[in-house]
């Protein structure tokens, strides 16, 4: 099974940027968008319906922000938009399909990059979304979490690690998070089963030259439950053409 996810930052945006041209040369079986930006009435053209997928999109109650969407070659048993926190299902964060007893998720975490209130609502986001992954993660299900998580775990997963330890996305706090959820829950960051090199980035931030200079950080993930370690065989990171400020990430599974 090959998954790809991306926040387009925009799907519109990454639409005209050729995306939906670039997707059928990688054959996903599942992609995974965030940041989708539109609400589903926007997205009436064909365009926005690959041939060959069924595709799912929760959108934000608010215009132009956050969204999440799931294409799929396999139709779905099932289709869950939301995690049951309000604050954030009306933000369009979280979409699941389940496939038997395979659950596939778009996920998009808030950023604490804009401000104090930003960064506070992203550590009211880890308080919840923790104690509702220790419950699925007991249940009799595999799952595979795809998408920008906003936070870089080690040092390994940014260039600037020393001068960001006081910034969202790097903080001590977010990292814990992370470490918690690897070493204590049991899920598993899935690229690093397959690739341990440095400087393998998904962001750049658009000021100095930074993708130029590969100044970015991993962002992008896909977490697999425990019942899944193990599965993953391969991994990329595509930049040979830009959609968006993040990169697709692929990954092949043996399911």
């Amino acid at each position: 099974m090959r998954i790809l996810t991306l926040n387009c930052n925009g799907i519109r945006s990454a639409a005209r940027k050729g995306l939906f041209d670039w997707l059928p040369t990688q054959a996903p079986d599942v992609v995974c968008l965030q940041e989708t930006k539109a609400q589903v009435h926007q997205l009436e053209d064909a365009g926005f319906r690959p041939d060959g997928y069924h595709c799912y999109y929760f959108d934000a109650e608010r215009k132009g922000y956050s969204g999440v969407a799931v294409y799929s070659k396999t139709k779905p048993d099932r289709v869950i938009r939301g995690f049951g926190v309000p604050e954030f299902d009306g933000e369009g964060r979280y979409l699941e399909l389940q496939f038997g007893k395979l659950s596939i998720v778009s996920l998009y975490l808030p950023s604490g990059s804009s401000g104090p209130e930003r960064q506070a609502s992203k550590f009211r986001f880890l308080d919840v979304f923790l104690p509702y992954l220790k419950r699925v993660g007991k249940r009799r299900r595999d799952f595979v979490l795809c998408g920008d998580f906003n936070i870089a775990h080690q040092p390994i997963d940014l260039k600037n690690w020393r001068s960001n330890q006081k910034n969202s996305g790097f903080l001590p706090e977010e990292r814990a998070w992370l470490d918690h959820l690897f070493s204590e829950l049991g899920w598993v960051d899935a690229f690093r089963e397959v690739d341990l090199r440095p400087e393998q980035y998904t962001w750049w931030s658009n000021r100095g030259q930074a993708r130029a200079k590969n100044v970015g950080w991993r962002i992008d993930y896909q977490v697999v439950s425990r019942s899944l370690a193990g599965k993953a065989r391969a991994a990329s990171i595509y930049k040979d053409s830009w959609f968006s400020d993040h990169a697709p990430l692929t990954m092949d599974y043996e399911l």
